[in-house]
């Protein structure tokens, strides 16, 4: 369940958790045109920040462009009032819910002069896939629904009916005794997880899928330079499953899964069972980094309490 905080912001103004109510034909809750980001607030030494905060706005911003709707907000406009929804609600780490939603009016495939609405929720929100999934890596089902064809769906936005489909390979996924699912493309090679992003290593390269059928993941960016600066080759190329299943090290990355190893794949152990030395590591950059402990990605956090 989620922790209620005590105020959503909604087209500018703030409103009681229970009040944030929207019309039962608002257009997005029927037909699932909707865009929307997933950012996380961690607590620092230095008071609480959040993780590239304007790459996820600029990505918010994508997803809407690629699907014709115009926020009626300007870029600082959101940046504020999520800053603002983080102290007004006085949590010091969060999940921070962007939503731009086509609100009531005509129905129909249609929208016509439907308003577009924003809102913004942040709420307490510990580790996705759990600690000892974090600490000791998750078992993995390969599914039996394909990501979605990049002529159906296009694959850069982060769309809210595009999760219909991440949902009927997660609950597979559950109902077959694991905690997640991997989708391949179209052409049945890999693609990414319900809500993460996927990589492997494998005789000393790590691998991770190309922007081909995938979403654009922040956290995959964000390993991708981290690996690169350490020195690591890395490679972005399709693979197929059965390379997983002989891989070395094999991780998810995500906002919500954070960067959380993989240690079985459809019943195949990877490696040795455990999380390995490469993932141990970019896994514990990676929280150093979000929690302020590296001066070298400081750019990354936005320090809530001096961005106004």
């Amino acid at each position: 369940m989620i922790t209620k905080t005590e105020k959503i912001w909604m087209d500018g103004k703030f409103v009681e958790w229970d009040n944030a109510n929207v019309h039962i034909l608002t257009h997005t809750l029927h037909y699932g045109l909707g865009v929307f980001e997933g950012i996380r607030c961690y607590e620092t030494k230095k008071g609480s920040a959040i993780f590239r905060l304007y790459e996820h706005i600029d990505r918010l911003y994508s997803s809407s462009h690629i699907f014709l709707i115009d926020i009626p907000y300007s870029k600082k406009e959101i940046k504020d009032a999520i800053i603002e929804t983080i102290k007004v609600n006085n949590v010091k780490e969060c999940y921070i819910r962007p939503l731009v939603y086509i609100g009531y009016g005509a129905m129909g495939l249609y929208p016509k002069e439907n308003p577009i609405k924003l809102s913004i929720a942040v709420w307490p929100w510990g580790t996705y896939l759990g600690e000892t999934g974090l600490k000791n890596g998750i078992r993995v089902k390969t599914s039996s629904f394909i990501r979605n064809h990049v002529n159906s769906n296009m694959s850069r936005g982060k769309i809210c009916g595009y999760y219909v489909n991440s949902q009927l390979a997660k609950k597979e996924a559950i109902s077959c005794g694991y905690d997640e699912a991997l989708l391949l493309d179209a052409e049945g090679y890999v693609s990414e997880g319900s809500g993460e992003n996927i990589f492997i290593s494998r005789n000393g390269v790590l691998k991770t899928t190309p922007l081909t059928s995938i979403l654009e993941g922040i956290t995959r960016n964000s390993i991708i330079q981290i690996a690169t600066d350490e020195g690591i080759k890395i490679k972005e190329e399709r693979f197929t499953r059965d390379e997983i299943y002989i891989a070395d090290e094999a991780f998810f990355t995500g906002t919500a899964a954070e960067v959380i190893p993989i240690r079985e794949l459809d019943g195949r152990i990877i490696g040795n069972g455990n999380p390995g030395v490469l993932t141990k590591k970019l896994q514990s950059i990676f929280f150093d980094i979000v929690k302020g402990k590296n001066k070298k990605y400081e750019s990354w956090l936005t320090r809530v309490h001096n961005a106004l």
